[in-house]
């Protein structure tokens, strides 16, 4: 079966695996997920555990879940299911919960994922991209520098207009072996959507990575987000998306995946009033191909009240984003069957 390797983290990778999950009889589905998250529920249990973050892992176990009906789906609510009441409970993630006991039960991060893997029978495989204890470091155009995933995410007011300059992690990580092996083996290596440095290029800054794209064979797509974050994208659209992916990676995306389902404007203007925008397609025809669809989920998410975390409220639906990932495996592989 053709293989097909989804790197980021967080919401975006959630709804691409919870698409691809219905070609699994057709593709292997691999997710790497970052390792560098200190915010919400993710960062309390990384302080008092001293464990590696588990929210990345647990929202690709939750998409990853089998749901073949209602009954099913069950397993993936519980898992991201999010505590809004109790001293010491409240913006905890049972998923979150689940992990941190399987880690210390099993003695390992990566023996936790496995044995959570094989509890919830899902439907494909998840690997962190390093098991070394790593936090981002990003600089900024004025100099400052930022550390932690959750500083960068949601930085101070004066940084909203800042864009990035340099991003690492801190201290100097390694590939994880199960991820070189799956970006090398790989037909079809997804990136995004998500946040562009905190959940996509967080996996590109460990050591190994680049050198793991060049020796792939593997089409390269990137999703491009919906929307800018404060302190990270403002002011950039899908060229400078695109051009920070090839810089990171080494190579530019062949395949670029964009949303033409309009934005509702109630939505647009409450986006507005945190100082974000609408991301504008403005990538010139050469190196990668543009492959426009209607991809925009049509609900609108609701905030939990106990998530400390910023979430988007606009999401991509994650059965036509499948949909066109498994098109362009098809274009770019003759032999594949479904």
């Amino acid at each position: 079966m053709k293989k097909i390797v989804v790197v980021g983290g967080g919401t975006g990778t959630h709804m691409v695996l919870r698409g691809l999950k219905a070609y699994a009889e057709y593709v292997d589905i691999t997710a790497i997920v970052t390792m560098a998250d200190s915010g919400g529920s993710t960062g309390r249990l990384r302080d008092e555990f001293g464990q590696l973050p588990v929210g990345d892992v647990r929202m690709a176990l939750a998409a990853l879940a089998p749901q073949v009906g209602e009954r099913d789906d069950v397993l993936r609510q519980l898992l991201l299911y999010r505590f809004d009441k109790g001293v010491g409970l409240a913006g905890h993630n049972f998923g979150n919960l689940l992990l941190t006991a399987l880690t210390d039960i099993t003695g390992s991060s990566s023996l936790a994922i496995e044995a959570a893997a094989r509890l919830l029978r899902i439907e494909g495989v998840v690997v962190p991209v390093t098991i070394d204890d790593v936090h981002l470091k990003a600089v900024y155009q004025n100099g400052e520098i930022a550390i932690g995933e959750h500083h960068i995410d949601v930085p101070p007011a004066h940084l909203h207009t800042q864009l990035i300059t340099e991003l690492s992690v801190t201290p100097p990580a390694r590939l994880s072996s199960e991820a070189e092996a799956a970006l090398i083996n790989a037909d079809l290596i997804v990136f995004g959507p998500g946040d562009l440095y905190t959940s996509v290029l967080a996996n590109c800054v460990v050591g190994g990575f680049k050198e793991a794209i060049e020796r792939s064979s593997a089409q390269v797509v990137y999703v491009c987000n919906v929307m800018s974050r404060p302190g990270q994208t403002n002011g950039m659209h899908a060229a400078e998306h695109v051009a920070e992916l090839e810089r990171y990676v080494g190579r530019a995306p062949e395949h670029v995946i964009w949303n033409t389902t309009p934005l509702p404007e109630a939505v647009v203007e409450r986006y507005a009033a945190q100082g974000t925008h609408p991301i504008e397609n403005n990538i010139l025809p050469g190196k990668s191909i543009v492959h426009q669809h209607n991809l925009l989920a049509g609900e609108v998410e609701t905030p939990v009240s106990a998530d400390s975390v910023v979430r988007s409220l606009l999401r991509h639906d994650s059965a036509n984003l499948a949909r066109v990932l498994v098109g362009i495996l098809e274009s770019t592989s003759p032999r594949f069957q479904k």
